[in-house]
């Protein structure tokens, strides 16, 4: 489950975790809800992002996000195919964790993992993706924190 393209650092990572092993990716790419505009921005405040913070209203979020959105599933897609992996995704608008546990199911998924950007105030309520979704998948679920093209390694949350 992602938010944003991945990066060649992110894809690079992703694609490390099980070397020797086939690896195929079913990846889920959730549109930006208008709904999170303020948790977004609160984010960005507590990283010290304020540029971030007030570009915030510039992004399409609703049904303008689900172009952007596409065009990071493909490009996503497209590089976790040029690194050797099979990839298959869609975009996700409605129950993301009710689809995500059914891909588990019809796939026998080993473990899920939701690439993201640091959400301070949802996971301190333990309201994240990936708090929701260990509790809905019945696999292991790993935290990644995604980062922007021009920054260093993505880490495990």
């Amino acid at each position: 489950m992602i938010e944003k393209p991945l990066t060649p650092a992110d894809v690079d990572f992703v694609t490390s975790l099980h070397i020797g092993d086939p690896v195929s990716f079913v990846v889920l790419m959730q549109p930006r809800g208008d709904q999170d505009r303020l948790l977004r921005a609160i984010d960005d405040v507590a990283l010290g992002e304020l540029g971030d913070a007030v570009r915030e209203a510039e992004e399409p979020e609703g049904p303008d996000a689900r172009p952007p959105a596409e065009r990071a599933l493909a490009h996503s897609l497209d590089a976790l195919r040029q690194a050797g992996c099979e990839a298959v995704g869609q975009i996700v608008e409605k129950h993301p964790l009710d689809l995500l546990r059914s891909v588990v199911d019809e796939t026998g998924a080993d473990e899920v993992i939701v690439l993201t950007a640091p959400h301070f105030v949802e996971e301190f309520f333990h309201r994240d993706w990936a708090s929701r979704a260990r509790h809905k998948v019945g696999v292991p679920v790993l935290k990644l924190f995604s980062h922007a093209a021009d920054e260093g390694q993505t880490t495990v949350g």
